[in-house]
């Protein structure tokens, strides 16, 4: 490996046998070189390929995740009488425990039967779930069809971040994944718009306006799904038996991969290992991190249109003023995003958005302007929507192995149901529209992300100082040469 390679993919590794999958000859030893103009060129052929389509069904996942808000002032909590109770808050509830339970079994076939097959059909199945969510005549049956939305979402997330962490260097893949999530947020922030335009067609062919969201989102889910099927990439150590990549371009991914974290091979996850992952305590400080930060941008899609209304608007107009703070988080999360990935550096863009968060829910909940109080909310969706990839690309910068990927994203987007849950049960309907326990309930979460981040920097902060000394009793992630981004 030459010394120009080392540095510029993060650091001058000896490949170790660390994983049964490295124990043959390295697949850098004959991997071509491509210079800058085809590497770029190269890199933007899999961003095409890759990122786009995913966004679109992530985009998808998210409206038809938190159009229950929507359909809830057009006209559904009258009918089926969410308002007794906490119905509204139980029917929020039960999508999380099934998004949560079954996120890992998920990565682990997303890996055995290819990522086209296995994200196209969890796609199909919850929109044809949401199609039925149209037809609901009473609370139980939309608590169910809600359950059985989380069981079939809840690998399409972790899935897609596994898959696009495999694919780039280090201090790319926050821009990747912010792009990939930004979008989806985009497209998902304009749902209110279509959400206000789908409530027009009350009383068409004798639905409400509130089922004609569920109906007509369901089927733009079902389409996207069989579309993405035919478009949707595989894991790099696949694309060329895909026909995505030649031979020589696919043998340069694996070798860039290698040369920046010696993962590019997949090693086979055992319950051995699975164990031994789940025994690293960085997996569970990054897990309970997400869950701080999807907690407020949970809140803020599902309570948004109701703290909106309560300024004394109409349903359809709260719809629609809650689209432009999703519109300006976009770049904000993207502004972010290029710093990180620029500087590689995570933990002061994760701590600089926490603290944007905190002053986006007080303002909000104490203000006495409804327009000022209107603006906190831009600054408290910018924050938490840029921290989901900010923490997202924290974790992979400073774990290794496909298998630990496989095991740390599940394990980290299913704490972020917990978060969820979180936010469905701690805004309550008692509170409505201000909100203020909820608010705190988010703030607080905000603090404990500054703590982590605070402990977590200090502790790579010092094991980076001993890689450089020579004194590191064990290599970092088992790699002789690793050290943490901070």
């Amino acid at each position: 490996m030459s010394g120009s390679d080392q540095e510029k993919y993060g650091g001058s590794f000896e490949h170790t046998s660390d994983v049964a999958a490295h124990d043959q000859p390295s697949p850098i030893d004959d991997a071509p070189h491509f210079d800058k103009h085809r590497e770029n060129k190269l890199i933007r052929k899999i961003d095409f390929r890759l990122l786009p389509i995913l966004g679109a069904l992530y985009s998808i996942a998210l409206i038809d995740r938190v159009n229950i808000s929507n359909a809830r002032v057009a006209g559904m909590g009258e009918d089926l009488q969410l308002n007794i109770g906490n119905r509204y808050t139980v029917a929020l509830v039960v999508f999380f425990p099934p998004y949560f339970l079954f996120e890992l079994p998920s990565n682990i076939v997303l890996r055995r039967v290819g990522s086209a097959n296995w994200l196209s059909f969890i796609a199909f199945s919850w929109g044809c779930t949401m199609l039925g969510q149209g037809f609901v005549k009473s609370y139980e049956a939309l608590a169910v069809c809600r359950t059985i939305l989380g069981l079939f979402e809840a690998g399409f997330f972790p899935g897609c971040v596994y898959l696009i962490c495999c694919w780039y260097v280090r201090y790319e893949v926050q821009k990747r994944l912010a792009f990939f999530y930004i979008l989806s947020v985009l497209v998902g922030g304009f749902s209110n718009i279509l959400a206000y335009g789908l409530m027009q067609m009350e009383g068409v062919g004798g639905q409400r306006g509130w089922q004609w969201i569920f109906i007509i989102e369901g089927l733009m889910t079902v389409v996207v799904a069989i579309i993405a099927w035919f478009i949707i990439v595989d894991f790099p150590d696949k694309a060329e038996k895909k026909g995505l990549l030649s031979h020589e371009e696919a043998a340069f991914i694996v070798r860039r991969i290698e040369l920046d974290r010696n993962d590019a091979i997949p090693d086979p996850l055992t319950w051995a290992k699975f164990f031994h992952h789940l025994g690293d305590w960085k997996l569970w400080t990054f897990a309970l991190m997400f869950m701080s930060t999807t907690m407020p941008a949970y809140a803020f899609a599902y309570f948004t249109p109701v703290i909106v209304q309560g300024m004394g608007y109409t349903a359809g107009i709260a719809n629609l003023l809650s689209a432009p703070p999703v519109v300006t988080a976009v770049f904000s999360a993207l502004g972010f995003a290029w710093i990180g990935d620029k500087y590689h550096v995570r933990a002061p863009i994760i701590a600089a958005q926490a603290v944007i968060v905190i002053v986006g829910l007080m303002i909000t909940a104490y203000h006495s302007s409804d327009g000022v109080r209107y603006f906190g909310i831009f600054l408290g969706i910018a924050g938490c929507q840029g921290n989901i990839p900010a923490i997202l690309a924290y974790q992979s910068n400073n774990i290794r192995m496909q298998s630990k990927r496989s095991v740390g994203s599940a394990l980290q987007i299913g704490f972020g149901a917990i978060g969820g849950i979180i936010a469905s049960t701690a805004f309550t309907q008692k509170e409505a529209p201000y909100y203020r326990s909820g608010l705190w309930a988010t703030a607080a979460l905000q603090f404990f992300v500054l703590g982590s981040v605070a402990c977590t920097s200090w502790y790579f902060w010092k094991k980076n100082k001993q890689v450089d000394a020579g004194t590191l009793e064990k290599p970092i992630e088992g790699q002789e040469g690793f050290k943490y981004t901070l």
